[in-house]
């Protein structure tokens, strides 16, 4: 038995004879190169919730009919209220699927719950891992040829068997090796097109002392390395990933075009494309309307989701959001005109070689900037930073939740159906209140602004779909203004607790940023007050949103109501100290001093 300490990057599932395989990819501390590693867990199995009808035991016998590993009594919380669940465990993640509906048809089964949770995510948040820590796992050695979920023959790969549980060591955010790339595509017919337009150059750069241009020819720049045809360039590239081992590639669009074009391509040229640390090929999976490269060990982000998510421009090209994040432009050659600049050869060429370099430095020097946000909502959600990468902040908001309900024993509530999502968006509420702007010029101008209105309110008002009180009670509530709904002032709802503990560690943060005059600790603390920043921000609005998990009308309509109310009631309250507001929009207004002062 052996004890193995990594840095957890990445997670997924294989089947080895018809039975789940939990991998676990990392890399290794304390090896000079960060040696990768694989821990397989063969112990872990899927299960769903199942709520009774009426007779539990019935319900039992019921399901123990159809083909699933065991069926367990349960107590969770559901919506607050305390429930008898049967925990269904089946044999394999696919069951899942095939069951959920004959399982539902069951007459002693009343609904079903949490079959929508992917089983890697259940089991980050069973084994209670996050991402980029550290963790430590026990187990035996095994060889790549007796590991069929492992094709690599990297020899400096260690796969490990777990025997036990895997211990989750701490939160840091520890150094990783992170190299970017971008290609070039020789297009004299417009667009480029896989099957015609051959790759002409591959870029990288890194935080480990890689800069480089791979090449079909020859430059007076050291940094080039020319090689005999577009094979070679291929084969070069997945050598050097393969060699230098980056724990986080990143690329510029490189979901929709860099990595699809070179698999693309290898395919047409007939040779292996293989930078997965397990050997496999990149698998393209469907992320809404777009698609992810997964690159199996290694974590691939793209940068194009993550620059749409946090900035706000009228184009998100390299350039645009070089020039935004940094003020200064970024060396440009036009598309269209790349293969004139190749093809022409001397000084054209060689520009083209630092333009390509170039892309690769500018890619690299944003994922510096926006990779430790990224990183640090990673470890407060849970969730891998591949998948953290792409997400919208409502998901990343929600599987927040995921977790935080996991934790406190509370059932999940599913997903909408088609019908019930369609329903929620023919329901309508009134939003923040805006005051049209007075037209003119106005002179001593103030800005008032509440200070996160909205998660305020939910916290203040304890606004969640488990305070909402449906009949009159005699418990003590708040009342929303405009609208009728009420919500119990105790105990603490689970939103508003959630919200709660955000910005009590964002202020537990700052306060640290403030006492400390250590730089680095300083810029490590801002980052994770920006984390947290994100997320809270992001809360407002989910209650209304009609696929989120924990949708409530009432609760949306109840937010509004008091953001409306507080915004006009202050404004009431600034007229009466010589503040006249000449507009307002949702959390804040703009007022003129008049220095008339109510008595």
């Amino acid at each position: 038995m052996e004890t193995k300490h990594f840095i957890f990057l990445d997670i997924d599932y294989v089947t080895e004879n018809g039975k789940p395989v939990v991998r676990l990819f990392g890399s290794q501390r304390g090896k000079s190169n960060g040696e990768p590693i694989i821990a397989l867990d063969k112990s872990f199995k899927p299960y769903i919730y199942v709520l009774p009808e009426n007779d539990m035991e019935s319900c039992i016998g019921q399901i123990l009919t159809l083909d699933v590993d065991d069926v367990k009594k349960v107590k969770k919380k559901d919506i607050g209220i305390e429930k008898e669940f049967l925990e269904v465990i089946l044999h394999h993640p696919q069951d899942v699927p095939k069951l959920r509906e004959k399982i539902l048809a069951l007459s002693e089964v009343k609904d079903i719950r949490e079959h929508d949770i992917p089983f890697y995510r259940r089991y980050l948040m069973d084994k209670g891992l996050f991402p980029m820590a550290e963790v430590e796992v026990k187990g035996i050695t095994k060889t790549q040829k007796s590991t069929p979920s492992v094709l690599s023959d990297n020899e400096n790969l260690c796969i490990l068997e777990i025997n036990g549980e895997v211990k989750q060591m701490d939160g840091k955010i520890h150094h990783l090796k992170v190299m970017s790339f971008d290609i070039e595509v020789r297009n004299p017919k417009g667009m480029p097109k896989s099957d015609r337009d051959e790759i002409i150059m591959i870029s990288m750069a890194s935080n480990f002392g890689l800069q480089k241009v791979i090449s079909t020819k020859e430059s007076s720049f050291e940094y080039v390395e020319t090689v005999e045809d577009e094979k070679a360039m291929i084969n070069r590239f997945t050598e050097i990933v393969n060699t230098e081992s980056p724990d986080i590639i990143v690329g510029y669009s490189s979901d929709n075009f860099d990595l699809p074009y070179i698999n693309d391509r290898a395919k047409k040229l007939k040779i292996p494309f293989k930078i997965s640390v397990d050997g496999s090929d990149i698998k393209f999976l469907r992320r809404g309307y777009t698609s992810a490269a997964v690159v199996r060990g290694r974590v691939h982000v793209d940068l194009y989701p993550i620059m749409r998510r946090h900035l706000t421009l009228d184009r998100y090209t390299l350039e645009r959001v070089y020039e935004e994040l940094f003020g200064e432009e970024k060396d440009d050659i036009e598309g269209d005109e790349i293969w004139e600049y190749w093809d022409a050869g001397g000084e054209k060429l060689e520009r083209l070689f630092e333009y390509s370099l170039d892309d690769a430095i500018a890619a690299f020097k944003v994922a510096e900037k926006m990779l430790p946000i990224n990183r640090e909502l990673t470890r407060i959600i849970g969730q891998p930073l591949s998948d953290i990468s792409r997400m919208a902040s409502g998901q990343m908001v929600e599987w927040f939740l995921i977790r935080k309900a996991y934790e406190i024993n509370e059932v999940i509530p599913n997903k909408p159906s088609q019908y019930e999502y369609s329903k929620r968006r023919g329901l309508t509420y009134v939003g923040g209140y805006v005051k049209d702007p007075v037209k003119g010029l106005h002179e001593n101008i103030v800005a008032f602004d509440f200070k996160s209105l909205y998660p305020s309110i939910i916290i203040s008002k304890n606004i969640s779909p488990d305070t909402l009180i449906i009949n009159e009670t005699d418990e003590e509530y708040h009342t929303a203004p405009e609208v009728p709904h009420k919500f119990r002032k105790e105990p603490s709802g689970f939103i508003p607790s959630v919200i709660g503990d955000l910005l009590k560690e964002r202020g537990i943060i700052k306060k640290l940023m403030n006492e400390t005059n250590d730089p680095v600790e300083k810029r490590i603390l801002n980052v994770q007050q920006e984390a947290l920043k994100t997320l809270a921000n992001s809360m407002y609005g989910v209650y209304g949103y009609a696929r989120f998990r924990w949708y409530s009308h009432e609760c949306a309509d109840a937010v509004t109501a008091w953001g409306r109310d507080y915004i006009k009631n202050t404004m009431k309250e600034a007229e009466k100290y010589g503040f006249k507001a000449i507009y307002a929009d949702t959390d804040g207004f703009y007022a003129t001093y008049t220095g008339k002062i109510e008595k």
